[in-house]
């Protein structure tokens, strides 16, 4: 089978409309239209019901598309392997949200390198949604993130508990935490959701960041307040250099690492389980 036609299935099952998945495959509508009509060819069978409104999967598109995501992935590792050198015998795509690779993975991958040598890791960062899509399309190995989708044929391995706390530059303990000088760091739709639940007369942030890194440079810089990940402020907090404000509403999040439940064996489920050891040990000192 042309890989082509399962990429381009798969597209439309994201999307939900041959016009979207022919943007997303970077070719013309008509073009995935003949994809899918040669997949139903080869199939027997018919792997969408087309309509008005878009396309929804058939009995016989539901079965395949496992099938097509499998396809996907391994001609995608066979590409990456092909071009190893010789002392490289594998490789790994690495997804993740921002906020987890300060004072986790960026600190874990040296010992990961260490533990498996000879792999070849790739690392990336995307947002929550985009590493759900990433890793359900076999576009990823594993993929670290809060709050994984339920996914059939995946696995979702908790690393650890990340707490979110609000911490202030201004040492002024009776300053609002959410004034003037409050930045709004965009930790993804769960942080969201629970800062409007908890703020919810916080109408607009006179600053917004998309990365806590900046966030937390501009706090070491001016008197200002945000929401950080414990971890990343825990030495400054004991330090005195930032002033942990603790009658402000706190957020836990699970971390999960999300592999393909067939690939538990190998180099994904490995890394996964290496990086619950990390955590274990970089972030609370055990074991």
């Amino acid at each position: 089978m042309d890989i082509e036609l399962a990429r381009t299935f798969l597209a439309v099952v994201e999307t939900g409309s041959f016009l979207d998945a022919a943007d997303k495959v970077h070719v013309t509508q008509s073009t995935v239209s003949m994809r899918i009509r040669t997949l139903e060819q080869q199939l027997g069978r018919p792997v969408f019901e087309r309509s008005k409104t878009g396309a929804k999967l058939t009995t016989a598109g539901i079965h395949f598309e496992r099938h097509a995501i499998t396809l996907v992935r391994t001609w995608t590792q066979a590409k990456l392997d092909a071009a190893l050198p010789a002392e490289l015998y594998a490789s790994l795509e690495i997804g993740a949200v921002p906020s987890l690779w300060d004072r986790f993975l960026i600190d874990g991958l040296p010992d990961l390198q260490s533990t498996l040598p000879n792999l070849a890791i790739k690392a990336s960062w995307a947002t929550t949604e985009d590493l759900n899509q990433q890793i359900e399309a076999g576009e990823l190995d594993l993929a670290i993130m809060y709050r994984p989708r339920n996914t059939t044929g995946l696995v979702a391995l908790q690393l650890f508990e990340d707490e979110f706390v609000l911490v202030s530059s201004d040492k002024e303990s009776g300053s609002m935490p959410l004034g003037q000088n409050y930045v709004f760091v965009d930790w993804g739709p769960e942080f969201r959701a629970d800062h409007l639940l908890n703020f919810p007369d916080f109408t607009f942030p006179r600053l917004q960041m998309m990365i806590g890194t900046i966030g937390l440079q501009y706090l070491r810089a001016t008197s200002a307040s945000g929401y950080f990940p414990r971890r990343t402020v825990e030495s400054e907090i004991e330090a005195g250099s930032l002033r942990l404000v603790d009658d402000a509403p706190r957020f836990a999040y699970a971390v999960h690492a999300v592999f393909n439940s067939d690939q538990e064996d190998s180099f994904p489920g490995q890394a996964a389980r290496h990086l619950q050891g990390v955590a274990r040990t970089l972030l609370f000192g055990k074991s």
